[in-house]
């Protein structure tokens, strides 16, 4: 029987056994999925970002949001008490790469859209602690100063669209008036807007008319997180089969 000292001293047999242990833990994680029907729910109102919440997004990720803040609620009592329904993979599908996360300073932000005003928002990232005495987060106030840069957005839809979020042609063609119209409700393209991206909202995020900004982008963003997927109708039984 060879012995665990034989191993250690032995370079190549240690290095044998890293392999077979390496992949018999792949294969445990990854046979699973062979035997599923879909590992992705199959749910309906999950649609490609907006070409201003990418750009958000986009932001979000710049600034390292993801290093403080997850997007995953995982199927918890307590989690589910307090940030609502568990995440699906659905929900992350178009998410490249995707903003799970691996620890909370923060709360979760899976469903932050909708549960505070714009207002609140904005007045949460330029000053935290205004609104949360304890918060540790720094202040983002720059990003209301700071003009949005619209010159890449077209390659940003193209770049999603060729690892496999679904942009059309015409999204692409449309991205910068899209983007516009989303940040001006008076828009006249607000409703080819609507219908490209269902349930998108039109409105002046960071109340800074005339421009758009870093900050409309971010809260553009930070306010559809959560607010896709219609939970009063989902069934897990079903969408697990």
């Amino acid at each position: 029987m060879i012995k665990h000292e034989q191993i250690e001293r032995n370079s190549l047999m240690l290095l044998i056994g890293i392999l077979i242990v390496v992949a018999i833990g792949g294969l445990v994680e990854i046979a699973p999925t062979f035997y599923l029907g879909s590992t992705i729910e199959k749910v309906g109102g999950v649609r490609p970002y907006t070409p201003l919440e990418l750009a958000g997004r986009n932001i979000y990720v710049r600034e390292g949001c993801y290093l403080c803040h997850s997007q995953m609620i995982r199927p918890f009592r307590d989690e589910l008490e307090r940030y609502g329904h568990y995440s699906l993979a659905a929900e992350s599908m178009y998410d490249h790469p995707f903003q799970w996360g691996s620890k909370r300073n923060g709360p979760d932000l899976a469903r932050v859209g909708g549960r505070y005003s714009d207002d609140w928002q904005v007045a949460h990232l330029e000053d935290p602690r205004s609104l949360v005495p304890e918060s540790i987060m720094p202040s983002y106030a720059f990003l209301a100063g700071a003009k949005l840069d619209t010159s890449q957005i077209v390659n940003d839809l193209k770049a999603n669209r060729d690892v496999g979020v679904p942009y059309s042609d015409d999204m692409i063609a449309q991205a910068l008036a899209d983007l516009r119209a989303q940040d001006n409700p008076d828009d006249p393209g607000v409703a080819a807007l609507t219908k490209r991206y269902p349930g998108a909202i039109a409105r002046d995020y960071a109340g800074i008319p005339g421009t758009i900004t870093e900050m409309d982008a971010l809260v553009a963003y930070l306010q559809v997180l959560g607010r896709m997927v219609d939970f009063s109708t989902y069934k897990a039984d079903e969408n697990l089969r």
